[in-house]
């Protein structure tokens, strides 16, 4: 994979087979997808790779334990298996952990019913993790002092994965794929306008940072652009069987609250799960199910003051959370899929609609679109959006890997040169993994460059921040092939530092300069400046 500029040099007048757009997990995956079957893409994304819905995340690969109270048993059963493919695929990326329930008073289940539904949740899993176990009350207490056992009845543990860096470093993985396989990946690059020209549609993306337009032809588009496709749809005219609909979800990340790898989960007073997840010494806690009829989304003080509240009395901490306690906040929308029938579903339960996705071909105009998905269901996403291109005529040749980490061999060469430089050592935020294991999550076999660096320079191999735990060495790289327009690209979604510290001990981290120098040469006071604290 390229760098940015070569990307946007081989958009002008490109002449392809598909032209994604929408740069989140759906657009990534079907970009990593159709180039690795053969097939010519272009995907533009109008801001930042991942930087709407998929980067608001749980972090969470799970099959859905709560789909369960919906008698949704094919979804539920549909995402275990593509939990179980992601984690057999994604082996340092991915980590099984425990989600420990407490029932109280607010529980809709007695903990009988919680227990056995957990055993066919393992059941429906085809056992792919470890069992499910049963805890009273004082067991609960042992194991995780900080849960207020007062009211509750008892507890399950079942078992789940989780991403143990962000999601938008998860769908970025899958456009430096593409990219590797031959794929145009684009970020802030705007589609501006279309038409339908015989057999090929004609579009003009335009560059959001210069206001270069480019010309890309194309002979069918996937729409993945997550919230708003229904707005592409009316534009072009389509009449679909599925809209859109939005819940809003939001997550506080503070302190973190319980020593073990472990997620802590609640029933709030609405009878909704919600959980405390792991992040590095952080904890997340979330999420809320709004409904919203706007995809922009925040943070209020009335969301802060709901979750906060139902923390707190599930929790028994020397002293309450309070707002001041938060150290960043995420908010984004779930695009929900429905029928297109006319009915706003006012009056049904908004926390009963599917998280199902959809996909719908027009053949007529050469159009996929994609409606919904989840980052668990990823890459069956992608398989049926070749699938679907298959379908209108285009056409495929034999499969290259386009999922995947690399083999355990090349880990096994890289872990030998990266322990001998020191990498062995803890990071200062990662309980459990060394340097080297994070350095192989970020950048798979990019990986031994880093630690090529560091073997002519040992200074390369020191933390460039205060806080987080990226090296000097990972800077060039992540200049390089990164596609890090904006300071918020790497702070965000690139790495995890803006998700576990706050604005202004970030802007007061000597390294900080230095990273902005090399991402951004003589932009770097700009970009800078845009950290406010």
């Amino acid at each position: 994979m390229t760098s940015r500029d070569d990307h946007l040099a081989r958009l002008s007048d490109a002449d392809v087979d598909v032209l994604i757009v929408g740069g989140g997990i759906n657009g990534a995956v079907a970009s990593a997808a159709l180039a690795g079957h053969g097939v010519s893409v272009a995907m533009v994304e109008r801001n930042d790779f991942a930087s709407f819905t998929s980067q608001e995340s749980s972090n969470l690969v799970w099959g859905g334990f709560k789909y369960l109270e919906n008698y949704e048993l094919p979804l539920v059963f549909k995402l275990c298996r593509s939990r179980n493919h992601l984690m057999r695929s994604y082996p340092t990326r991915m980590s099984e952990l425990g989600f420990l329930a407490t029932l109280d008073r607010t529980s809709p289940f007695p903990p009988w019913l919680a227990a056995l539904g957990s055993v066919g949740y393992w059941m429906i899993g085809m056992f792919h993790t470890k069992r499910p176990s049963f805890f009273r009350p004082s067991a609960i207490e042992k194991a995780e002092p900080v849960v207020n056992t007062e009211t509750a009845r008892g507890g399950i543990e079942y078992m789940d994965a989780y991403l143990k860096d962000n999601d938008a470093r998860f769908v970025f993985e899958f456009i430096r794929t593409a990219g590797d396989l031959g794929a145009i990946t684009a970020n802030y690059c705007e589609l501006t306008a279309s038409r339908r020209d015989g057999d090929r549609w004609i579009a003009t993306v335009t560059d959001t940072e210069t206001g270069t337009e480019h010309t890309v032809r194309a002979k069918a588009i996937v729409n993945a652009a997550g919230p708003f496709v229904d707005g592409l749809s009316e534009a072009w005219g389509l009449t679909t069987e599925h809209r859109i609909v939005y819940s809003k979800g939001i997550h506080l990340v503070v302190p973190r609250i319980n020593d073990s790898e472990r997620v802590l989960a609640f029933f709030d007073d609405t009878e909704r799960l919600f959980y405390v997840i792991p992040m590095a010494h952080r904890s997340v806690i979330g999420t809320t199910d709004t409904r919203t009829d706007d995809p922009y989304s925040e943070v209020t003080d009335a969301d802060i003051e709901f979750v906060l509240g139902q923390i707190n009395a599930r929790l028994d901490l020397e002293q309450p959370l309070t707002a001041d306690d938060i150290i960043g906040t995420r908010s984004g929308v779930r695009p929900l899929v429905v029928e297109n029938d006319g009915d706003d579903r006012s009056d049904i339960d908004w926390t009963s609609l599917s998280r199902k996705h959809a996909m719908e071909t027009d053949r007529a105009k050469g159009i996929v679109t994609i409606f919904g998905g989840k980052l668990t269901d990823c890459l069956n996403v992608g398989e049926e959006v070749v699938e679907a291109v298959r379908s209108l005529g285009i056409a495929t040749t034999g499969e290259q890997r386009w999922f995947g980490e690399p083999d355990e061999h090349a880990r096994k060469r890289f872990e030998k040169r990266a322990f001998a430089v020191g990498l062995d050592r803890a990071p200062r935020h990662e309980r459990a993994d060394t340097a080297a294991e994070v350095l192989w999550r970020q950048h798979g076999l990019k990986a031994f460059d880093v630690v090529g660096a560091i073997e002519r320079d040992a200074s390369q191999g020191e933390f460039a921040f205060e806080t987080g735990d990226t090296l000097r060495a990972e800077l060039p790289v992540f200049a390089e092939r990164e596609f890090i327009v904006h300071l918020d690209d790497f702070l965000r979604r690139r790495t995890k530092l803006r998700l576990i510290e706050r604005d202004e001990v970030l802007a007061s981290d000597p390294g900080l300069k230095e990273a902005a120098r090399i991402l951004f040469g003589d932009r770097a006071d700009d970009e800078l400046a845009t950290l406010t604290p």
